[in-house]
Parts: C-alpha cells; sequence; structure tokens
C-alpha cells in the first residue's frame, strides 16, 4: 500500500479547506467559464431533468468538465485527483469488491496515514460511500475525478476480472458456453441417422422429409397468422394520449459495439448528434474491442462530443463477441435504462423521449422495449428492396402482434431498451451466443418478464451484397439453433417457466424459421402442383392429404405478401409494393445460408461471422 506523510502537498486534500457555501454556478461565474444567464437556463433545464447542474453545463457546451472540476473544488475545498499519472495500487482496490466500485463510481486513490483517500464525482453523494466503508479500517476522505477517469482506473485494475465475469454471466444452465464437442453430437448423430434412413429405405426418408417440412411451414405459418390477426385487431403499437411524462427524466445510457468499421465511425456521430433527448441525461458508449485498430484508428480524428465516451474491451483468449462485449461495458454505463444500437444506425431524432414515456407508464413486468427496425437503403438493389419488404412485415406486422399475444418476443440485437437494473439480474447477455438478442427475448421471458414493442424507428443499412447476405443470414440461422437446443435441454422445465402457449411460441419461432430454409427445397416441390406437374410424393402421401399440403403452401404465400404489403403500408414505402410478389425468389439464397448455419453449428458455433457496414448511401428513411 502507499502510505504517504502528513506533510506532503497532497495530504492537505484529507481535510477540506472553509469555503463560503456559494451553489456550484456561482462558482463558474466567478471563475469566468459561465455567465449568469447560462446559470439561470441550466437551473430551469435542471428543474426537468435528473441530473447535477455542472453536467448540464458540460452538455450544452457552455463548459468543460475540468472547468466544473475546478469549480466543484473551490466549492468543496477537495482535491482534483490525477488517477491517470498517479494511479491506484491494486492493494487499495482489494479493499472492497470491483462490483462496489463499479456501482458508485468510485476508487481509492491513496492512504495518507490513517486517511483513505476515494475519487468521486458526487461528493454530494460521499455520506453513502463513507457510511459503507466504515468497517474499511481507515478514515474515508474524497477527492475529485471525472467519472470517466474513474471508469479508466477501474478498469485498469480490474482488467482480467471484468473480462472474464464478460464470459461467464449468465447462468450456466441457460447458456451455450458449456456446450462442449461432445455436446454437439446430438444434432450430428440425428443428421447421420437421417442420412442412413435415407440410404436404406428412400420411401421412408422421403415421407420423413415431407412430414418435416409441411410441420415446421405449418408452426412458422400459424405464427405469422397469429401475429397478423393481432396486428388487424389491435392496429400499430401507439403512444397513448394521456401516457405518463416523468417529471424528471432519467438518464439513459445507450452501447454502440463496433468492430472494424473504418467507414462507418465518422458518419455514425453525426447521426447521435441528431437526438434530441437532453444530452446531460444521455450516455452513449461506443464499445470498442482491444484488438481492433481499425475502429480506434478511425476514431482518433473525431471529435466526439461530452455525452459519447469510448470503453474498450480487454481481449482475452478467441473470444470476441458482440454480447461479450457488451457484458465488459454493460457495469460502466449509468443509466436506468440501457439501450443498443448498431454500428449503422440512424434512430429517429426522438428515440430516447418515446422510450422514456413508454417506460414510465408501462406494468412493472415490463422490463424490455423493442423498436422498430427498417432500412434507409431500399433503392440499392433489388435485394435491398426484398429486405425492407420483409423487415417491415416482421417488425410492423408480425413482432407487434405475437407482442400484443404476450408470446415470446424474439429481441432484435438493436434499437430495444432494457431496465438496467433488471437486465444485470438477468446476467446481460450469453458472450457465446452469435444471436444474444432473440436469447434474451427467451430468457427474460422464462424470468416473468415481458417485452413491448415501442412506436419508434431505426433505420439501418439493408445488406444487399449476395455473399455479405449470406454470411450474416447464416450467423443468424446458428444462433436461432444454438438458442433452440439450449433453451430445450429440459423442456419440462421450459414448459413450467413459459406456459403452453409462450412454449408453443418457442418452438413455432426457432423450428419453423430453421426448418424453412433448411428444408425450403422439399417446399419448392408444391410449385410444381400449380404448374401441372406430377409431385414426387405422390406415391408417399396419400392425395387428399397432399391436396390439403398444397392448400397449406397457398395459404403460407398468401399471408406473406399480405404481411409484405402492410408491412411496408406501415412504413410508409408503398414504392415497395410492386415488388412484394418477388420475395418468393428472395429466399433460396437462405437455403445455402441455412446449410451453412448446420456446417458452422458442427465445428464453430461460436464463430461471428463479421457483417460489413457503410457500402450504401443513406435515402430518405421515410420515402
Amino acid at each position: 500500500m502507499v502510505e504517504m506523510n502528513l506533510r506532503h502537498p497532497l495530504a492537505v486534500s484529507a481535510v477540506p479547506r472553509r469555503h463560503a457555501g456559494k451553489p456550484l454556478g456561482s462558482y463558474l461565474v466567478d471563475l469566468g467559464i459561465v455567465t449568469q444567464d447560462q446559470v439561470n437556463k441550466a437551473l430551469h433545464l435542471q428543474g426537468r431533468q435528473n441530473a447535477p447542474l455542472g453536467e448540464i453545463m458540460v452538455a450544452e457546451g457552455w463548459a468543460s468538465r475540468a472547468d466544473v472540476l475546478d469549480a466543484l473544488s473551490q466549492q468543496t475545498g477537495l482535491q482534483v485527483a490525477d488517477l491517470q499519472g498517479t494511479p491506484p495500487l491494486p492493494g487499495l482496490c482489494a479493499i472492497k469488491p470491483v462490483s462496489f466500485w463499479l456501482e458508485h463510481n468510485v476508487l481509492p486513490w491513496m492512504r495518507v496515514g490513517p486517511v483513505l483517500l476515494v475519487a468521486t464525482a458526487r461528493p454530494d453523494r460521499f455520506d453513502r460511500i463513507r457510511r459503507e466503508m466504515a468497517d474499511c479500517g481507515y478514515a474515508v476522505s474524497p477527492v475529485l475525478a471525472a467519472p470517466e477517469a474513474i471508469d479508466a482506473a477501474i478498469a485498469r485494475c480490474y482488467k482480467s476480472d471484468l473480462a472474464q465475469s464478460a464470459e461467464t454471466r449468465v447462468d450456466p444452465n441457460q447458456s451455450c458456453r458449456n456446450w462442449a464437442a461432445k455436446s454437439r453430437l446430438r444434432p450430428l448423430a440425428c443428421l447421420l441417422g437421417a442420412l442412413a434412413v435415407f440410404a436404406s429405405a428412400p420411401a421412408t426418408g422421403g415421407a420423413i422429409l415431407f412430414w418435416a417440412a409441411v410441420l415446421t411451414l405449418a408452426l412458422f405459418l400459424a405464427l405469422r397468422l397469429a401475429g397478423l390477426a393481432a396486428f388487424l385487431i389491435y392496429g400499430r403499437p401507439r403512444m397513448k394520449k394521456d401516457t405518463l411524462v416523468p417529471l424528471r427524466m432519467p438518464c439513459v445510457s445507450v452501447m454502440v459495439p463496433l468492430y472494424k468499421e473504418r467507414e462507418i465511425a465518422d458518419v455514425l456521430i453525426k447521426r447521435l448528434r441528431r437526438l434530441t433527448y437532453p444530452k446531460a441525461l444521455l450516455d452513449v458508449i461506443l464499445v470498442l474491442e482491444e484488438r481492433d485498430e481499425v475502429t480506434r484508428a478511425a476514431l482518433e480524428n473525431v471529435d466526439l462530443p461530452s455525452w459519447i465516451r469510448a470503453i474498450v474491451v480487454p481481449a482475452r483468449g478467441d473470444l470476441a463477441t458482440k454480447p461479450r462485449a457488451m457484458n465488459y461495458a454493460l457495469d460502466f454505463c449509468r443509466g436506468d435504462i440501457l439501450g443498443v444500437w448498431d454500428a449503422e444506425d440512424a434512430p429517429v431524432p426522438d428515440q430516447i423521449e418515446t422510450v422514456a414515456r413508454h417506460f414510465a407508464s408501462a406494468p412493472d413486468d415490463v422490463v424490455c422495449l423493442q423498436g422498430v427496425l427498417d432500412y434507409y437503403n431500399p433503392r440499392s438493389n433489388w435485394r435491398s428492396r426484398c429486405f425492407t419488404i420483409e423487415y417491415s412485415g416482421w417488425f410492423r406486422v408480425i413482432l407487434p402482434g405475437i407482442a400484443r399475444l404476450g408470446l415470446v418476443v424474439p429481441l432484435g440485437g438493436t434499437t430495444f431498451f432494457f431496465r438496467r437494473d433488471t437486465l444485470i439480474e438477468l446476467g446481460g447477455w450469453d458472450a457465446h451466443n452469435v444471436t444474444e438478442d432473440a436469447d434474451l427475448g427467451v430468457r427474460l421471458c422464462r424470468a416473468g418478464y415481458r417485452t413491448e414493442v415501442v412506436d419508434t424507428a431505426t433505420y439501418e443499412e439493408a445488406n444487399f451484397r449476395a455473399w455479405p447476405w449470406v454470411k450474416q443470414r447464416s450467423r443468424w440461422l446458428k444462433g436461432f439453433m444454438v438458442t433452440y437446443l439450449v433453451h430445450m435441454r429440459s423442456p419440462r422445465r421450459l414448459l413450467q417457466e413459459l406456459g403452453l402457449l409462450r412454449f408453443l411460441g418457442i418452438q413455432a419461432f426457432f423450428l419453423g424459421t430453421v426448418g424453412q430454409f433448411l428444408l425450403a427445397p422439399v417446399l419448392w416441390v408444391f410449385w410444381l402442383t400449380f404448374l401441372g406437374v406430377a409431385q414426387p410424393f405422390q406415391g408417399l402421401v396419400a392425395p387428399a392429404i397432399l391436396s390439403a399440403c398444397v392448400y397449406v403452401f397457398f395459404a403460407a404465400e398468401l399471408a406473406n405478401f399480405l404481411v409484405g404489403t402492410l408491412g411496408v403500408e406501415a412504413g410508409k414505402r408503398r414504392f415497395l409494393i410492386p415488388w412484394v410478389p418477388t420475395m418468393a425468389l428472395y429466399y433460396p439464397l437462405g437455403v445455402l445460408a441455412g446449410y451453412k448455419a448446420l456446417w458452422e453449428l458442427l465445428g464453430k458455433p461460436f464463430f461471428w461471422d463479421k457483417t460489413q457496414h457503410g457500402q450504401a448511401a443513406e435515402e430518405c428513411a421515410a420515402s
């Protein structure tokens, strides 16, 4: 430990100097940093914002954080600690667990005789720290430091522990991290068994294929029809006129994970600057990987506003996934509400206000809000048009419908917002799951919580090139397979926790989605009926059953057309309606993605196939 002589100059900070007790704003005015008019405006804003006066000054650009610390030092008589130049030693940090320092955004700086100097950005809250550290054996006294400096010091002291914790936050019973090689033998055995059946009894194998394809088609059709019916009955999710407006708006943190985003960094900041939420209450975190020199270099030349900061995730082993990075950054978030955006996202300017109002009036069991995802480049080519139609139908029609029915809502990976304390309770994200969003949607439902769809949109880049589309879709499908296998380890327990309706919804979504891609070639055979060509299944299935299945296939295509049309209408993209009938030609590429996902499931279940962003120009969002 570091023990300093009481005559050392730094020791003066242990005993606050006498001061006049003036408010912080007066010190800022006396120092010539702000005007009295700006102080008055800040006080007025503080009446609606749950933020300290100094933070409002910094967010409005009237003062720097260093200016506020200097004024706060004069007001309180406390010294400003240089945590970078004189870092705290690990021995001092061990007085309390890392969770304590993270929760309170404080850290022990140094020891001066019997006095322990603890760095804080909020001296007005230090009495609680002093009480909770009463058993540490020292007289605890505060020194001042910027919150970002405290976070950086905590990260340096606990780098290894935090990196390891980011990989193991989720209950192992609901995580795929213990899915060792031998655990993957079951799907491999099923696949080999199916091949053996086909080799030894082609007729039996053909019948099994037929019924598997029809069953997955029926499951997914049932889910889409249920969502469609609820949408037609209840309509789009809209903010109620009598929605409560919080007396003081809450602080909201939003994580933006970035990885090898050379093209997107500068334009991302421009999009984030459009947000209209009070900047003093906005905590945007750019989550960077330690090994990602590309993005870090791109951000070096970008002037980040005070409400945007970067957190670097330490490298550990070969695992470098988005959920691991978000788990690491989770404890450094300051907001009561926590959201996620992707690198290429362009949220509507008032999105945070909409989310805050919705949470203020939502029941306590609603812990997550999923926004609408749409695309800003639907005219890039035919594939981007179809991608926009697909997302419009899912996020504007089906997802609001199944949320209204109380079914499990598979989250969309971006533009979802959580009550932060509940997210921590759930263990954050499964760091090994490549569709951590859908998995989290299942886990929150198993814990008895609900997700609602909120009436706000984020526009992102449609993946319009063929091979990148396959890579992205294969990652999603692999993640769906992993998520389904993880939660179906104990089907009886899953049924007990979810109830019958939600349990069936899980089957419909995951089995239906994966089956539609893996067994699509079997379903294509039904087109032969409409062309007047004999089907290969005619000798394997009774004619009446085969005819009924043809009608099911036709109903699925009709439902897809209706959902796509309603979706683009709801998204004010009417120019896409003529392209809705071409969606039947859009999905065949997904077969390749499905089998790529199945291959990786057996050999590389945790491999994250990165989607490259910044390939398309931003178009008018509502054209």
